[in-house]
């Protein structure tokens, strides 16, 4: 299984084996089904984000009680998992140093 090198911005939900601007947020290497999967993650987590979008528009809808935030939230949390087991040693540093995963 060939690994490539990726760059990863997960504000932006972008995944490219080109640096270009500042899509470098961290550093992976993985395989295309690696790379799928990761992607199939941040998908979710849009179309979470969408979800989520359009219930904060009802106004009587409690904040705290929407599914769709919960699952854009542990989305975010297994990209950031997988992300630290595929990055270098600079990308694992950063995202333990964020305090995201317990670890």
């Amino acid at each position: 299984m060939e690994r490539k090198k990726y760059y990863v911005n997960i504000g932006t939900q972008e995944i490219s084996q080109v640096q270009v601007g500042d899509n470098d947020e961290f550093i992976i290497f993985a395989s295309d089904e690696e790379v799928y999967q990761l992607r199939e993650m941040m998908n979710q987590m849009y179309n979470a984000d969408i979800r989520s979008f359009w219930r904060s528009h009802v106004p009587i809808a409690p904040y705290h009680n929407d599914t769709s935030n919960d699952t854009f939230d542990d989305g975010m949390v297994e990209a950031f998992r997988m992300i630290h087991d595929l990055g270098d040693d600079t990308t694992r540093k950063h995202i333990e140093n964020m305090g995201v995963l317990d670890l």
